[in-house]
């Protein structure tokens, strides 16, 4: 089996551009949460149990048809982040395990999920290299409306992007937790560099 797969053409391309509209207007998104790893990035993340999905997508209906199309049933947490990169942006080199702030012994994700929701079409670097250990297995440019699932223990990066234009991703982190550790994880927070007024 690969470690990685694609498929293009993921969703109406009217549904792409109401994610972009929402992900972009929403009072969440600015400067990442994300570790020192990801450089010069904007998002924020939404972590969220199988039990809340309902709540999840009352928070952010946008999300909704993403949420069915990506999400495994066997998986029982979730790390959920749209996240922009611009001229000068890059990801270093990690391996997923966003829920170890809530429980530190966290196993790797089952997967990640990414939506490549808008892609300049002139974007120079931005491209996503997968390996395991020392050993090289992918370098995906990102193509807008194709889903992409890898195995979750995959250490990734993303090039500098060299060019004007955002490249905006919604990606996913599925993790199977045990009893003990899903119990660490919260039912549904939002986690978020923004200062919101209510």
């Amino acid at each position: 089996m690969p470690a990685h797969a694609l498929h293009p053409n993921a969703f109406p391309i009217a549904y792409l551009r109401s994610l972009k509209r929402q992900i972009s207007a929403s009072p969440y998104f600015t400067t990442n949460t994300l570790n020192r790893d990801f450089v010069r990035t904007r998002g924020f993340s939404v972590v969220f149990r199988a039990g809340a999905r309902q709540q999840v997508v009352r928070a952010f209906p946008f999300f909704e048809p993403y949420l069915e199309r990506a999400l495994r049933p066997d998986c029982n947490a979730f790390y959920l982040n749209p996240l922009q990169l611009g001229l000068g942006s890059r990801v270093d080199a990690h391996v997923d395990r966003s829920l170890r702030s809530y429980c530190k012994e966290v196993p790797v994700p089952v997967t990640v999920s990414v939506l490549y929701v808008d892609v300049p079409r002139e974007l120079r670097g931005g491209a996503l290299v997968l390996a395991r250990g020392k050993k090289h297995l992918a370098r995906l440019r990102p193509v807008a409306n194709t889903l992409l699932f890898f195995e979750g223990d995959l250490t990734h990066s993303i090039e500098p992007v060299e060019s004007e234009g955002v490249r905006l991703s919604l990606v996913c982190e599925q993790y199977c937790l045990d009893a003990d550790e899903l119990e660490r994880i919260p039912s549904f927070t939002i986690e978020t560099r923004a200062k919101i007024y209510d």
